[in-house]
């Protein structure tokens, strides 16, 4: 079902982006700084740009360019091509991203262990609290608010633009910081499911010692349900980078995006969500197939 899904995404998208009203060749002009927008003018631009040819036709051409990495051409800068300035943006959103899921593995599993292990203790009771409290708070806020307390009243770290490991640490944990709530809260309802299991009980009657239990039995059985939720956290951090990378300055596809939309460049707008379809789309499939093999449960023989 990938395969179909993708195109429907393709068709989608490259539909709503032509429903918008603006005529792109008149905006590629405007962009441009045409002093003179005439008839002539439109036409020539439309063929250029081959708006001119029926709707399916488009549709296909853009469809075989997109899977030979041709993506068209900029409306901004005619000079560049759309796959050039989302391979320019692209390691910058790579690296905010990853760093991002690094934080959030690193942070989310060791919380959520232990608010599962002492529930109800007073490190589960404040940790909730918190959870409740970041999940609630905009990406673009918490960002604001850790530009003000870190960057302008402590001065401990840069609070914008790119260039040292510093510039890279309030962006990355503003964005990681909903899915540290989110999972940690997931981890903890899921061991918290199998400490009530047989399996448990019997490991306990075998006199195994609890921290083997709670690690190699519990923590490894809770993970298996989290695999596709925490690889489906990729793209959405990629995606989600958007908001922060404006709020930090970051220049990476966020920054790009925003930027297309204020200039109408819509060959960047279609390829972004293009891009962050696909991602949705091959992520989930190859965390499924992750999880089914490390899951032997969820395997059907014949």
């Amino acid at each position: 079902m990938a395969i179909p899904l993708l195109f429907a995404i393709s068709f989608i998208c490259f539909m709503f982006i032509n429903l918008i009203p603006s005529n792109p060749a008149e905006v590629a002009l405007r962009v441009q700084q045409m002093p003179i927008i005439t008839e002539e003018a439109i036409a020539k631009m439309e063929e250029l740009l081959g708006l001119n040819k029926p709707f399916f036709a488009r549709y296909v051409d853009w469809l075989m360019g997109c899977l030979h990495g041709d993506f068209g051409i900029s409306y901004v800068n005619p000079a560049r091509t759309v796959a050039g300035e989302i391979l320019r943006s692209l390691p910058a959103t790579l690296q905010l991203a990853g760093t991002s899921f690094v934080i959030v593995i690193v942070l989310s599993i060791p919380i959520g262990f232990f608010c599962a292990v002492y529930k109800d203790g007073w490190f589960d009771r404040i940790m909730r609290g918190a959870v409740f409290v970041t999940t609630a708070m905009p990406s673009y806020w918490v960002g604001l608010l850790l530009m003000w307390l870190l960057g302008v009243k402590a001065g401990l770290l840069p609070t914008n633009g790119n260039g040292t490991w510093k510039h890279l640490i309030l962006p990355a944990f503003t964005v990681g910081l909903s899915y540290i709530s989110t999972y940690i809260r997931l981890i903890r309802n899921n061991m918290l499911e199998n400490m009530k299991q047989d399996y448990v009980l019997y490991a306990n009657v075998r006199g195994l010692p609890q921290k083997s239990i709670w690690l190699k039995h519990v923590l490894k059985n809770s993970m298996h349900t989290c695999i596709v939720a925490m690889g489906m956290s990729i793209p959405q951090l990629i995606s989600g980078t958007i908001v922060v990378e404006n709020v930090f300055s970051w220049p990476g596809l966020g920054t790009l995006c925003i930027s297309s939309i204020f200039n109408r460049d819509y060959p960047v707008i279609q390829t972004y969500v293009l891009l962050i379809g696909v991602l949705f789309v091959v992520f989930n499939l190859l965390f499924d197939i992750l999880q089914t093999v490390s899951d032997p449960r969820l395997r059907k023989e014949d």
